[in-house]
């Protein structure tokens, strides 16, 4: 019977409290119920808190005057006193904790299960147009069929699953770095053009309409990627720069990019953002530059 943390409970209420679902995975390996008190009613719980109560007065009080240079000789003196305090009758039961333990509790403990709990974190997601999610910086795949819906995400220590509406879509194992793709070929469109509305001929189309460096940088992205659909994200947000900057200052900052081997959407928005595409735009105002035998250049001058 835990308090409403948010860590155990996202939502609480007085009869349908919500549960962490990491949490919830945890109780139900186990076997144990979690009946979270009811919100500004600590009496919920009040067994609980006493036991804090006696356990402060009983071994932290009686220990705050001694000093410990080792946490093993610290956790020895409290096992003595927890002993001690285990065994003293308690007035109202005529019996110790320890007796009542070993009548009542352990007749009634189950053995624990085969296998160990394994820590699982649970996400909401939305499926990309390139059919990925995003998770700590890498890409997993789903079916294709799912582009634009909301999946939930279960990750644990070496597998990433992916569930919708209650049923395992995809699995994969954890990508073991940032900015890795994890793609299975099942859950690609045939021939990586079945999903009409997003295809490398409608990206690059749209990239014609800002100029010749925007086309190459997009190419460039999707060539360096093991499938082209990969790509898109970094494509279409190169595009939507273009709704904060205009056409030629996004076409220089491209070719920027491509001379320095830039391939994501941050490196193309810093240029933006720090002025280092007008070098690149000034030179595409000055046109290419003249040459004449009669113009020495300023090579000639020292």
């Amino acid at each position: 019977m835990p308090d409403n943390l948010r860590s155990a409970v996202f939502k609480a209420d007085r009869f349908d409290p919500g549960l962490n679902r990491t949490y919830a995975e945890l109780a139900a390996h186990y076997g144990t119920a979690v009946l979270p008190a009811r919100p500004r009613k600590p009496r919920d719980k009040a067994k609980v808190e006493v036991a804090v109560q006696i356990a402060q007065r009983w071994i932290l009080a009686r220990l705050r005057n001694r000093r410990f240079f080792s946490l093993p000789d610290l956790n020895a003196a409290i096992r003595r006193l927890l002993e001690e305090l285990n065994s003293r009758v308690m007035r109202g039961y005529g019996a110790s904790r320890a007796d009542l333990f070993a009548t009542l509790d352990r007749p009634q403990l189950q053995p624990l299960p085969e296998a160990p709990y394994e820590f699982a974190r649970w996400k909401r997601a939305r499926v990309a147009p390139d059919y990925h999610v995003q998770l700590d910086g890498s890409w997993y795949s789903v079916p294709f069929g799912l582009i634009r819906q909301e999946v939930d995400v279960r990750v644990t220590g070496a597998v990433v699953e992916i569930f919708h509406r209650g049923q395992r879509v995809a699995s994969h194992p954890l990508c073991p770095g940032r900015r890795s793709h994890a793609t299975l070929p099942e859950h690609m469109p045939s021939a990586h053009r079945r999903h009409a509305e997003w295809n490398p001929a409608r990206l690059l189309a749209q990239a014609a309409k800002l100029g010749p460096s925007v086309v190459a940088f997009c190419e460039r992205v999707m060539a360096d990627r093991p499938h082209p659909e990969q790509g898109f994200r970094t494509c279409l947000g190169v595009l939507a720069l273009a709704r904060s900057y205009d056409a030629a200052r996004l076409d220089a900052a491209c070719r920027r990019g491509l001379s320095i081997r830039a391939r994501s959407v941050a490196s193309i928005r810093s240029i933006l953002q720090s002025g280092l595409d007008r070098a690149f735009l000034d030179e595409a105002a000055e046109g290419p530059p003249l040459r004449h035998a009669n113009i020495r250049g300023r090579d000639y001058y020292h």
